[in-house]
């Protein structure tokens, strides 16, 4: 049973779709097992959960609807 896991800030049920479906499939052509072996995981975080470089990932990439921070 391969499991694949992907960690990231919340993302849409589509694009979770699309992750697992392509995930899946890429791993299956690679492995040559077939797609039903495989379990993908998608773990989401609040972007004020994640950092990057010491800041937290909220004030570096916008949250749907938010527009990017412009540089002054």
């Amino acid at each position: 049973m391969p499991v694949i896991t992907i960690d990231l800030w919340a993302v849409s049920p589509e694009t979770k779709s699309e992750l697992i479906d392509k995930l899946t499939k890429t791993a299956s052509e690679i492995t040559k097992l077939p797609p039903s072996a495989f379990f993908v995981y998608v773990r989401e975080y609040p972007r004020d959960a994640i950092g990057v470089g010491g800041v937290p990932l909220a004030q570096i990439v916008p949250g749907p609807g938010t527009p990017p921070k412009q540089d002054s």
